[in-house]
């Protein structure tokens, strides 16, 4: 099932709808061997809890460049990265459910703290 991102801190340039993914096989194949995305959509996966360790990505077999923003239970902002292709592991630096991995040139468009809705 997609959803659509709502930035409602901030206006998206464009819409962003992604696909969202809750179950464990989703999450662990996340975007493995895609060879590109689409700039205007994405991953949202979504964790059971909040956590640092349990919200960390590998980039392993990950062909791209990602932007990575993760929210906490509120669906607010709490970190962001440019992940590179093929590295070992990306942590948040505060717990988060929520995971979203969007185009890199997406990434510019979000800030830690704002406040983000699915539909």
């Amino acid at each position: 099932m997609d959803v659509d991102v709502v930035n409602q801190t901030r206006s998206l340039e464009n819409p962003l709808r992604v696909k969202n993914c809750e179950s464990f096989g989703c999450r662990l194949k996340g975007l493995m061997f895609q060879k590109s995305l689409d700039v205007n959509g994405g991953l949202l996966m979504v964790q059971k809890t909040e956590s640092k360790a349990k919200a960390a990505i590998h980039m392993f077999f990950v062909k791209m460049e990602l932007g990575v923003i993760w929210l906490d239970s509120s669906r607010q902002v709490v970190d962001l990265k440019l992940a590179k292709s093929w590295q070992p592991m990306y942590t948040p630096q505060s717990a988060a459910k929520y995971i979203l991995e969007v185009h890199p040139r997406r990434l510019p468009e979000f800030q830690i703290g704002d406040q983000l809705s699915f539909e």
